[in-house]
């Protein structure tokens, strides 16, 4: 078997929940997997708001995860309060979290079918305001974010409630990445979100900075790959949509040049 990535250290900067699969599959083709979060995920202080929508759930028509860690971070603690209602349908943004919402046992789950993105979402038909429109929508999110599905939702006419039901936090700081590139032992770097990639960039001084300019940064998605050029990156690689689509990137690449 040919093993692309051999002697390549790679960077896998997902959540540490969400890190595994990619990082196994650059093991798989002969390279060294670095994790290093660039986005930290941890419980919400208070949970009153999630223990409100719980006891109303019945009330809502759709219930849109944003993430693989709002399920983590929200469907336990639902299901272990009561059932899901058999008229609530599940909205999910990507295949990783269709996934795990089918591992707790729901089913059915609004997912879009290429993009897994917000926009993507808007774009399907059960989102369009002859659907929305008088119906009550529930976003299950992490702390800030974008507001774009909240905000098109209402101007489509949907009583929306956004309920952040785990917290997100950058790493203190960057010292393992910082050490990897000053001895040359990073050859690049996976990015999958644009908040990440902020990070990453604030926790960097300048002499650091440069190393990441002239570093191969792999991107699942336009958006990211747009922020990535805005902050000077010079050595951008957009890939496919998730870790699948990461990998085939890698694999893919002209190590060389």
């Amino acid at each position: 078997m040919t093993q692309l990535l051999r002697g390549r250290k790679i960077v896998v900067t997902r959540p540490r929940a969400q890190a595994s699969k990619l990082a196994g599959l650059i093991v798989e083709q002969g390279g060294e997997a670095v994790v290093f979060p660039l986005l930290e995920i941890s419980p919400v202080a208070d949970y009153g708001p999630l223990c409100s929508v719980i006891a109303n759930l019945e009330t809502y028509s759709l219930a849109i995860f944003i993430s693989p860690n709002a399920v983590a971070f929200s469907l336990p603690d639902i299901l272990a309060s009561r059932t899901w209602p058999r008229s609530l349908r599940p909205v999910a943004i990507g295949q990783s979290t269709v996934g795990l919402l089918a591992s707790y046992g729901l089913a059915d789950t609004l997912v879009p079918a290429a993009r897994f993105d917000s926009e993507a979402v808007l774009e399907l038909p059960e989102m369009q305001r002859a659907s929305v429109a008088g119906r009550r929508v529930l976003i299950l999110r992490g702390n800030g974010g974008r507001e774009l599905l909240a905000d098109q939702l209402r101007e489509r006419g949907a009583e929306v409630d956004c309920v952040s039901c785990y917290l997100r936090s950058a790493p203190p700081d960057a010292a393992p990445l910082v050490a990897l590139w000053r001895y040359g032992w990073l050859d690049a770097l996976t990015i999958s979100s644009s908040e990440g990639l902020r990070n990453l960039v604030d926790l960097l001084d300048e002499r650091t900075r440069v190393c990441l300019r002239s570093t191969p940064v792999f991107v699942p998605h336009q958006r990211i790959a747009d922020l990535a050029k805005e902050l000077a990156l010079q050595r951008v690689i957009l890939g496919g949509p998730g870790d699948a689509g990461i990998i085939a990137a890698l694999c893919t690449y002209n190590w060389r040049r």
